[in-house]
C-alpha cells in the first residue's frame, strides 16, 4: 500500500488559541514538500500534530497516512507505521545510553517488518552503525554517551539524521533542522537526508532558508500565513522568498 500524506481542512489550537485554519496538503512517496513562512505562521505546530504531540487539540479536519486516519493513533503507533520526526530542538536525556537507545528503536523497526526476527545484540549494532557515523562524521564515542547530552547544536541534530537513516520511514518530516548549524554541519546533515531521498520516503521540510535546498531540492514549496497554505509552487518560490522576505504575504495570497 502507497503511504501517501493526506491533510484535509486541519484545524487545530493550543491553549485555546487557533494555530492552523483549514490546511490542506498531500504527500506523496517519493515526493519532497518543503514549507517555508514566517514565526508563528504554523509550520511546526503542523509537522508535531501530525506527529501526535498531545499539546495541541485538533478541533476539525483529518490526517490519513496509509490509507488510515492516524489522527486516531498515539504517537508511538503512528511511528510504527513509518512516520519519522526530526526535531528543533532535540532533548537531551540523561540516564539513556545512546547506543541502547539507538538498538532499542533499530529493532523495534525490525520487528514492524517482521515480527519473526530476533533482535539485533548490541555489538553487532555497533558494527553496523559504524559507516553511518562516518558519512555523519559523528565520534563512535558518543555512542558510549547519554541521549544528545552534552551534544552541540550539529551533533544533535546528526544525531536525529542517524536515526532517520536507521529507520527508513514512509514519511520524514524535518522541523527546521537546518536552524543553528554552521556551513559544514549543513551541508552534512543535508547530504545525509538527501541520501535517504527515494520512491519510497515523502519528506516534509520545514525551514525559514532556502539554504537546506540547495542540498535538497523539493517537488513542491509552500508559503504558511496565519495557519494556512497561502501559495505552493516550485523551487522558485522559494527563491522569492529569500530575496523579498514576507512582509508582503496576507491570507488573501493566492495560492
Amino acid at each position: 500500500m502507497e503511504k501517501s500524506l493526506i491533510i484535509k481542512n486541519l484545524h487545530v489550537e493550543v491553549e485555546g488559541k487557533k494555530i492552523l485554519k483549514g490546511v490542506n496538503l498531500e504527500v506523496k512517496q517519493g515526493e519532497v514538500h518543503c514549507i517555508m513562512g514566517p514565526n508563528g505562521s504554523g509550520k511546526s505546530t503542523l509537522a508535531k500534530v501530525i506527529m501526535g504531540h498531545p499539546k495541541y487539540k485538533v478541533i476539525a479536519g483529518e490526517i490519513w497516512f496509509g490509507g488510515q486516519n492516524i489522527l486516531e493513533l498515539t504517537p508511538d503507533e503512528r511511528a510504527r507505521m513509518g512516520v519519522f520526526l526530526a526535531f528543533q530542538y532535540p532533548q537531551e536525556i540523561a540516564g539513556v545510553n545512546f547506543l541502547q537507545y539507538l538498538t532499542t528503536i533499530y529493532n523495534i523497526h525490525l520487528r514492524q517488518m517482521d515480527p519473526g526476527v530476533k533482535a539485533m545484540k548490541s555489538f553487532k549494532f555497533k558494527r553496523m552503525v559504524q559507516p553511518y557515523l562516518e558519512e555523519l562524521r559523528m565520534d563512535p564515542d558518543f555512542l558510549n554517551r547519554y541521549l544528545n547530552e552534552g551534544f552541540s547544536g550539529g551533533e544533535k541534530k546528526k544525531a536525529e539524521i542517524l536515526q532517520l537513516k536507521l529507520i527508513k520511514p514512509n514519511l520524514a518530516m524535518l522541523d527546521e533542522t537546518d536552524s543553528g548549524l554552521d556551513v559544514d554541519a549543513l551541508r552534512i546533515v543535508a547530504e545525509g537526508v538527501k541520501g535517504m531521498l527515494s520512491s519510497e520516503m515523502g519528506a516534509l521540510v520545514v525551514t525559514h532558508y532556502r539554504r537546506i535546498l540547495d542540498y535538497i531540492e523539493p517537488d513542491y514549496v509552500h508559503m504558511m500565513y496565519d495557519g494556512q497554505i497561502v501559495k505552493s509552487g516550485g523551487c522558485e518560490l522559494a527563491h522569492m522568498l529569500e530575496e523579498i522576505g514576507y512582509e508582503w504575504i496576507t491570507a488573501d495570497t493566492t495560492v
